[in-house]
């Protein structure tokens, strides 16, 4: 159980104790009267796992299908391998007339390893400090 169901759980339990009243117990959940009695008679019913999410572990209503994330899997890695999430959702739309989210498309990149996120990728060696550059600290300022 999650954070929030053991505090939504722990609230049930002193309501049903009689250490809330039902107002106090809507207004700590965040839900109205009638919904905390809904919850209560599925932890009666149910037990704690009554109050976990029945949602839990199912895909989103509103992913994309399969065929389209293939298709522009593919589209990216025909024409726009080497590019980034950004400009190749421009391309995208301006040549395929594919519309997706930026944040969606590089997802699918990620997933499909033609792009690789901040973090697993290698720091870029920077020109600072280096052989070729002198100390900062010596150089001085001419008035």
């Amino acid at each position: 159980m999650s954070h929030g169901e053991l505090s939504r759980h722990d609230t049930l339990l002193r309501f049903e104790r009689g250490e809330l009243r039902v107002e106090d117990a809507a207004a700590l959940l965040g839900l109205k009267r009638r919904q905390v009695f809904r919850l209560l008679e599925r932890m009666r019913s149910d037990g704690a796992a009554g109050l976990i999410s029945r949602k839990r572990g199912r895909p989103s209503n509103r992913r994309h299908s399969d065929a389209l994330r293939e298709q522009i899997v593919g589209i990216v890695r025909e024409h726009y391998h080497d590019f980034g999430p950004t400009l190749a959702r421009e391309y995208l739309i301006e040549r395929h007339g594919i519309t997706v989210a930026c944040e969606t498309l590089r997802q699918f990149m990620i997933q499909a390893g033609l792009w690789k996120d901040r973090d697993a990728r290698p720091p870029r060696p920077g020109p600072w400090p280096g052989p070729s550059f002198p100390d900062c600290r010596r150089v001085r300022r001419v008035p």
